[in-house]
């Protein structure tokens, strides 16, 4: 498996708050992205693949290096012909890009926010050899008070009944977008 840095997608002007994915097309609401953003989400993402052991990771340095050379050697190329590209150089049967479109920290403390952590990424496995998608996890929450929104109860308890920071909501993201992650044994 080879693991394209993930991508902070920022909305433009003329778009408002709606960003485009730029692999699928997909429509979401953007957002601001805190410095990093992007590197926290992919970090947790390998981390949580490391609980599937028959997935072997390709080192990180290694699969950036390859990602930078093709996409600027085939710069009119298009992105999934470019994933595909890199994939096969690695020799990695999938190829993992992950998208963020928001991810802004809470303003406040534990128990008491003036702002909520709010995050909002899409990540899709790919095909090396054909390009097929493979499989896709979204995840788009902003945090919200149980008053607000008591269908929440669940997620407000796994949260420890308190405010999240945005790295603890894109964690628990990440859980709840492998609970529907299908064939691989823990």
């Amino acid at each position: 498996m080879a693991v394209i840095p993930f991508q902070a997608i920022l909305a433009k002007a003329e778009t408002g708050n709606s960003v485009i994915c730029p692999l699928t097309g997909a429509v979401y609401f953007g957002g601001k992205i805190a410095a990093d953003g992007q590197k926290v989400a992919e970090e947790l993402f390998i981390e949580k693949m490391k609980d599937f052991k028959e997935v072997e990771i390709i080192p990180q340095d290694r699969v950036e290096a390859v990602y930078k050379r093709v996409q600027t050697e085939s710069w009119k190329m298009p992105l999934l012909e470019t994933l595909k590209k890199t994939g096969v150089e690695l020799d990695a049967d999938v190829i993992v890009a992950g998208y963020v479109f928001r991810y802004a920290e809470r303003i406040g403390y534990d128990y008491s926010v003036e702002k909520p952590a709010s995050v909002a990424f899409a990540i899709y496995f790919i095909n090396s050899r054909n390009g097929n998608k493979v499989w896709r996890g979204v995840f788009d929450k902003t945090q919200k008070s149980l008053m607000e929104d008591v269908l929440q109860i669940a997620s407000f308890y796994k949260g420890g009944g308190k405010w999240l920071t945005v790295r603890q909501l894109t964690k628990q993201g990440m859980d709840q977008v492998f609970d529907n992650f299908p064939g691989l044994a823990r």
